[in-house]
């Protein structure tokens, strides 16, 4: 059902907390569909759900690294913007990995390098004034590696940066990391004119296909093999299956996809990092079934999510079987273009206890404020969402959305369990909407509660479907307070 603004402002029947009836779903009533889900626990609400926050913030610290340092020139690169220097990179990595760890120093100067590929113990330094520049040859970043293509593993192209297995590394400065993607190179690949493709170009929508499908039936990942004559993009810095990892300091721009990625990774700190790459699935930060992340004071200018938590896709993804869990995200700035933090469409393994707090976002260019987004070909579950201490300027479309039916709808035999989310003390100037919540009839969402939230500016109604259990405690629309939601569809 559509929830009109009338509705939306009127002060219905009294709801106790978890009991509101919308859709049609009892109070309590857990469907059968939800309850089939496993591994899935309920959180709880208010201070004690942000007591992990705090736990968060005391375990996951970033790595520290020996004094030793290790000069990238002398190595043999050369600053000039067209020396390649691949090997060096590899022989500096190498021999501060040997010493027993320490810091790459990347000086000011522009250096051509293919794929780098980070080993335990090193902190890669980008300085002032130096700008690692990627090589736009796709031969530059084989031979193929262990990675995942939008949350499916294969082997495809090396990530830019990347790192397999190891512990204690980093990527610092003040420097400028540049992948050269954009309507020439890389981004044609994803297939858009938008991006620069033309008819009859090579684009990446056979090998998707061909990936899917493996996945599907259940192909081995070593068979799973891309890289050389197909068109699936790398994304730019991906740590896998490492501990101890931090990316601090650095500009991103121009990245062929995926820009930041940890994936099933342990003790990742992500800040004050700025990333300005605008392209086809340039989302900004994809902590994907990592355990103990935080991502603090840095800003996103995406051409995608600014921030996306997944966990897998469809049947690789109940193959793997990994949470995405203990994410903070504190102090940063998020501009464009879907979602600012943004949790699915790749929930498969299931996602929970997520802490937002003290961030801005919005833009002419910015979709939504929180953007929960599933179906039932994903599955998986969504648990422990909080958000608290957020301005938001202006968005084009609504400030929360919760969705079930995005991408495939409601399709396939695993439907994800969405429950115990919860908005506090958030400002919207502007957006369309506040809010777009869509459950299914026979699964619905579970414990949504806004407190304290304002939404100044808004165009069209609100959207909200079944739900058992959406609370407001000192909501305000368009200057109206809104004590708690009607009461809808009672049984």
């Amino acid at each position: 059902m559509t929830w009109s603004r009338r509705n939306f402002l009127t002060t219905g029947a009294a709801a106790t907390a978890g009991g509101a009836v919308l859709g049609g779903i009892a109070p309590g009533a857990a469907s059968a569909r939800a309850a089939t889900d496993a591994g899935a626990r309920p959180g709880s609400g208010g201070a004690t759900g942000w007591r992990r926050a705090a736990e968060i913030t005391r375990r996951v610290r970033p790595p520290r690294f020996p004094a030793r340092r290790f000069a990238l020139t002398d190595f043999g690169a050369v600053g000039d913007g067209t020396t390649d220097c691949t090997e060096a990179f590899r022989r500096a990595i190498a021999a501060c990995h040997d010493a027993g760890g320490g810091h790459v120093d990347v000086p000011a100067g522009t250096f051509l390098t293919g794929a780098i590929h980070l080993r335990s113990g090193v902190d890669l330094h980008v300085g002032e004034g130096a700008t690692v520049l990627f090589s736009t040859d796709p031969a530059a970043y084989l031979p193929a590696v262990y990675t995942r293509f939008s949350s499916i593993e294969c082997y495809n192209y090396s990530p830019f940066i990347y790192a397999y297995g190891q512990e204690n590394i980093a990527v610092t400065g003040s420097g400028t990391l540049d992948g050269q993607g954009g309507t020439e190179h890389w981004w044609p690949w994803v297939g858009n004119s938008d991006f620069g493709w033309k008819p009859g170009d090579p684009e990446e929508s056979a090998d998707w296909a061909a990936l899917q499908d493996m996945a599907d039936r259940g192909v081995p990942v070593k068979q799973r093999v891309f890289g050389a004559g197909h068109y699936l993009r790398p994304n730019f810095l991906q740590f896998y299956r490492c501990r101890s990892v931090l990316v601090e300091g650095v500009t991103v721009v121009r990245s062929p996809m995926w820009q930041i990625h940890p994936v099933l990774s342990t003790n990742v700190t992500v800040r004050d990092v700025h990333v300005d790459s605008r392209g086809p699935n340039n989302d900004g930060c994809d902590p994907e079934s990592c355990s103990g992340v935080v991502i603090r004071r840095c800003v996103f200018d995406a051409g995608d999510d600014s921030i996306a938590i997944k966990a897998g896709r469809g049947a690789d993804g109940r193959r793997v079987n990994v949470p995405c869990e203990d994410v903070l995200i504190e102090d940063c700035d998020m501009r464009i273009r879907y979602g600012a933090v943004a949790i699915g469409s790749d929930t498969t393994g299931g996602i929970r206890n997520v802490f937002v707090r003290r961030c801005t976002m919005g833009s002419p260019n910015l979709y939504f404020g929180l953007y929960i987004k599933t179906n039932s070909v994903r599955g998986g579950f969504v648990e422990n969402v909080y958000l608290r201490d957020i301005h938001i300027s202006s968005l084009l479309k609504e400030t929360i959305s919760i969705d079930l039916y995005h991408g495939d709808g409601d399709t396939g035999s695993y439907p994800p369990l969405v429950r115990n989310v919860e908005i506090r003390d958030l400002m919207c100037d502007t957006s369309r909407a506040p809010l777009f919540i869509r459950g299914y009839p026979d699964d619905p969402l579970h414990d949504i509660r806004l407190v304290n939230c304002t939404f100044t500016n808004v165009s069209r109604d609100s959207t909200i479907s079944d739900i058992d259990g959406l609370t407001f405690d000192r909501v305000t629309v368009a200057g109206e307070p809104v004590t708690t939601p009607p009461v809808i569809g009672s049984t």
